[in-house]
């Protein structure tokens, strides 16, 4: 938990901080003994599915759909450009054998998009961008692990055509394999109830590693699969949505820690004192040249703008994959593995210190720097006998719902807000009741409008009371009467409504339903007045059940 806390704190990748531990109890430090290369292996494959998985569930598909033709091709084309420029100089100016040369230009291929993220916590950068970072890093494992393992297997290489042909076979499967688990999982999740709801993110998580295991024994692409499956959950509206995504970070984080201390603890530093020289030449290639060759031809077809593409260049950061997968030389016993092994670590190292902190400054320096969305915070939680959800809203700082009446935000038929909870205090909300900055609202909608709910309610916070004019979400006049008006149709609430008809505004608003919306003034002797609303507050009334339009 320190380790966490010094790393955001510095803006430094936190795997330097958990390597430094590993490092600090192996052999050269405390003096634990570890050489285990197989269990390491294990672990490390193991804690990738894990981190997989939680990359997916929090990778939101409208900000990847429109990068992924740019990412697809930077995953595949991008990594063969940057394997052959990588192994080119490790060969030519390191002196590496041809066959290490390609196991070290297939390992230091992959990217990590944690580290990255990490030390870009504080400039956020635009959707796009963040798309292609995280689509890329999701994608880009399976091929490269494919390549390694190729790479790494005794006799010839094989032919370029035949590797190629068994790499989008292998993609394919897992492609295949992840979706389809992706889909059947959510469909499960969303119609069948658990006993408890701890259970739900115990059974995504079980669902994403079904995901590998299936693409696995398909002889498919596992990591893909893993990654596909646990996007589509993580898009799917699951209940107890938030209480998932925290479970799957908490295991996120585990598996990062474990991992990178254990490759600490495989590390021998003063073993790497030949090895420094190599791995800063080839880090040097892969980082100017290599890694900026693939991102400028990869991203051609899409015209994407210079800026973008220096950003993407130097976002390239190396973190976990690269190391889990130089072991698998070492597993296979492939000559010199332990030097593969340690130009793999010192590379990471040294250029993740060189690039992390630089990260930030160029972002700003290129005009790339972004102001973060707003986020409801919406959870949902199913209520099986009533068939409808439960929705909880938060409205946070800085979102448009703030000054919004409770009629204002016009939900569809079949939804209501029930209650607000204000300053530890919770009260039932009238249709004139003004929404504030740190409310929660309880939100009751049936299964045909759950949907379309939450739809508007974002909709709202994102346009405010005037949403569906200015073009932001769903919030046109057709809109179904307010959320209030689907409670005000038996005993108190039903007769108030009938005598606000009564009262009668001119024209033809009298004639419309309790609840509709007037476009056309205040109109009526009783839309006039001042009162409070159920929270204290003063408000100026409007006829029951009746909006004005200034």
């Amino acid at each position: 938990m320190a380790a966490v806390r010094v790393s955001s704190r510095s803006g430094l990748p936190s795997l330097l901080v958990y390597l430094g531990i590993g490092v600090a109890i192996g052999q050269d430090g405390i003096g634990v003994s570890f050489n285990d290369v197989g269990l390491t292996q294990v672990i490390g494959y193991a804690a990738l599915v894990v981190i997989l998985a939680e990359g997916g569930l929090g990778t939101k598909w409208q900000e990847i759909k429109p990068a992924l033709p740019a990412a697809a091709v930077l995953s595949t084309f991008g990594v063969a450009v940057s394997v052959g420029v990588t192994a080119t100089a490790a060969h030519y100016l390191a002196g590496v054998d041809w066959r290490q040369s390609l196991i070290i230009g297939a390992v230091v291929s992959s990217t990590d998009a944690a580290a990255v993220f990490s030390v870009l916590r504080n400039v956020p950068l635009p959707a796009r961008l963040t798309g292609v970072l995280e689509a890329e890093s999701g994608f880009n494992d399976a091929p490269v692990v494919i390549l390694v393992v190729a790479f790494s297997a005794a006799g010839p290489v094989e032919h370029w055509y035949l590797l190629l042909g068994e790499i989008a076979l292998e993609l394919a499967i897992g492609a295949a394999v992840g979706l389809a688990i992706g889909f059947l999982g959510a469909y499960g999740m969303r119609h069948v109830a658990l006993p408890a709801s701890g259970l739900y993110p115990i059974a995504v998580m079980a669902i994403a590693t079904i995901a590998y295991a299936g693409g696995a024994l398909a002889h498919g692409s596992g990591f893909l699969a893993v990654y596909l499956a646990a996007l589509i959950l993580g898009n799917a509206k699951l209940p107890h949505w938030p209480a998932t995504r925290g479970f799957a970070e908490g295991l996120g984080w585990i598996a990062q820690i474990g991992m990178f201390v254990l490759l600490g603890l495989l590390v021998t530093p003063h073993e790497l004192g030949d090895d420094i020289v190599p791995a800063l030449v080839v880090g040097l290639v892969l980082t100017v040249i290599a890694r900026p060759v693939s991102v400028y031809l990869s991203t051609a077809p899409f015209r994407t703008p210079w800026r973008e593409k220096a950003l993407l260049s130097w976002a390239g950061l190396r973190g976990a994959v690269p190391i889990v997968l130089a072991t698998i030389p070492m597993v296979a016993a492939v000559p010199d593995s332990r030097r593969i092994f340690n130009i793999v670590f010192v590379l990471v190292i040294v250029y993740t210190l060189v690039q992390g902190p630089t990260l930030p400054w160029l972002a700003r320096r290129l005009d790339l720097g972004e102001t973060e969305a707003l986020d409801l915070g919406i959870e949902s939680a199913p209520l099986e006998r009533l068939r409808g959800h439960l929705l909880s809203v938060g409205v946070p700082e800085g979102s448009k719902m703030h000054g919004v009446e409770v009629s204002e935000l016009r939900l569809p038929a079949g939804s209501a807000v029930t209650l607000v909870v204000r300053d530890g205090a919770s009260f039932v909300p009238a249709p004139s009741t003004v929404l504030r900055y740190g409310d929660e609202l309880l939100v009751v909608a049936t299964d045909p409008v759950r949907d379309a709910a939450e739809k508007r309610l974002r909709a709202v916070g994102e346009g405010g009371k005037l949403a569906g004019w200015l073009g932001t979400g769903s919030g046109t006049a057709s809109v179904p009467a307010p959320a209030s008006a689907s409670a005000s149709t038996s005993g108190k609430g039903k007769r108030k409504t009938e005598a606000g008809r009564k009262a009668g505004a001119p024209g033809k608003a009298a004639e419309r339903s309790p609840g509709a919306v007037a476009r056309t003034g205040t109109g009526g002797s009783g839309a006039a007045g001042s009162g409070t609303d159920s929270s204290g507050k003063s408000v100026r009334k409007r006829a029951p059940g009746m909006v004005g339009r200034k």
